[in-house]
């Protein structure tokens, strides 16, 4: 656990399908940097499109929340041929620049994910683990748990 300006704890950061089903997550001191962590994130997703071959590592584009404006973090997701989707931040006694965005980014179903586990799995929201492994343990099998009832249906 981390001391910090967000306060001590964890912060969980992770990657949602279109549905709002985590795909991959992971924890880290609430005093880390959020953008440090798309990499990682990232290279832990295998996209399963049915066809022979390798699993696809790339996801067309994804979208973030105002934490995440970069250029930085832009441009390596264009590099890796991801087209990213972030809100610019909005600084007081600045108007915005450039063109408004057409569609707002659909932040909800993060969010939407995220109250599944402190439903769902008590033991995250709680943090009796001391131990980082340990930790992680539980937010994977928190994965798996919200995964099942939706492969047994679709299969």
């Amino acid at each position: 656990m981390a001391y910090g300006y967000k306060g001590k704890g964890v912060t969980i950061h992770g990657v949602v399908e279109g549905n709002g089903m985590p795909l991959n997550v992971t924890q880290t001191g609430a005093n880390g940097d959020e953008r440090r962590q798309v990499a990682p994130l990232l290279d832990g997703i295998s996209v399963k499109t049915g066809k022979r071959g390798r699993p696809r590592r790339r996801l067309k584009k994804i979208a973030f929340d105002k934490g995440y404006d970069d250029q930085k973090l832009r441009r390596r997701l264009r590099r890796r041929g991801i087209k990213p989707e972030i809100p610019k931040r909005e600084y007081k006694n600045k108007p915005p620049r450039g063109r408004p965005p057409k569609k707002t980014i659909p932040r909800y179903k993060v969010e939407r994910s995220f109250s599944w586990f402190q439903r769902k799995c008590r033991r995250l929201v709680v943090r009796w683990e001391r131990k980082p492994a340990c930790f992680t343990a539980f937010l994977q099998l928190a994965i798996v748990w919200l995964w099942i009832p939706k492969i047994l249906i679709s299969g």
